[in-house]
């Protein structure tokens, strides 16, 4: 997994003039500020023209991956990096583990056996929602009151989710993302998705998710700085029954998503084997 503090220290030690040219230092518009000129992050939410929160903004898992000693090993980090432990097991996040059918746990048991060599997201292949809340790759919300439009900057991926009262499809061509509609429960926008394709990976440990799944997210927006994000995955044919996390978000400010394709000189799934 690529680590974007370890990205950014990269750049701003050996590309000064690329650092300039990408806005990683430029301010951002609107932020309310302390009087010291620090965001305050507990600031009311902005409001969208028609009243509703207004989601955009620059956003990172609020939770963070502890330094480990054997992260440690690769990189020099403090007690905390980029990205949630969501993104190493999703099942860490949900109250007595996942209820697995028994051949998805038996999947899951042999892709983490098989040190996740065959994981899309190491081998530049686009990284499926929920998994995008929890990798350490910023994304930018863009949202008007009819679309709320998702970029993420590894591999200039997007998402779109219409809030114009617009049914799902019925029969969708499966896809990466899903297709997702979206209404709003009070100021709580509320997200279904279906049309997912088969074979897909929540995490890095491999838990499946497959072509049955329907997702729901709860997104809401309590102050300037967070987001809170509860994501339903109900998913008959991978689960006995629906199961929810928490992947919260934080914004980032005065910064840009940067150009990361995986794929520019990628060298490491061919060697990707396993045990």
């Amino acid at each position: 997994m690529r680590l974007r503090i370890l990205s950014i220290a990269i750049a701003l030690s050996c590309a000064p003039a690329m650092v300039f040219g990408q806005w990683l230092h430029y301010p951002t518009p609107d932020v309310p500020r302390k009087a010291g000129g620090k965001p305050n992050l507990t600031a009311p939410a902005p409001k969208l023209p028609d009243g509703r929160p207004d989601l955009s903004g620059i956003w990172l898992s609020a939770a963070k991956i502890p330094c480990t000693p054997a992260i440690s090993r690769f990189i020099e980090c403090g007690s905390e990096i980029g990205g949630s432990p969501l993104a190493l097991n999703i099942g860490t996040g949900v109250p007595g583990g996942l209820p697995y059918q028994p051949w998805a746990a038996a999947l899951a048991k042999q892709r983490t056996a098989d040190n996740s060599k065959d994981d899309p997201h190491a081998r530049c292949l686009p990284d499926n929602p929920p998994r995008s809340y929890a990798l350490p790759h910023l994304t930018k919300a863009m949202h008007s009151p009819r679309l709320l439009v998702l970029l993420n900057e590894v591999n200039a991926m997007y998402r779109q989710i219409f809030i114009d009262g617009r049914p799902l499809p019925a029969d969708p061509n499966p896809s990466w993302n899903g297709y997702s509609t979206a209404s709003w429960d009070g100021d709580t926008l509320v997200v279904r998705t279906n049309g997912f394709r088969d074979g897909l990976w929540l995490d890095m440990a491999g838990n499946p998710m497959t072509d049955a799944a329907k997702m729901t997210e709860r997104i809401s927006r309590p102050n300037f700085g967070t987001l809170e994000v509860k994501v339903t995955i109900d998913d008959p044919k991978a689960y006995t029954k629906p199961w929810t996390v928490e992947m919260n978000q934080e914004i980032w400010v005065d910064t840009e998503l940067v150009d990361e394709m995986c794929l520019e000189n990628e060298k490491s799934s061919q060697r990707m084997r396993g045990k």
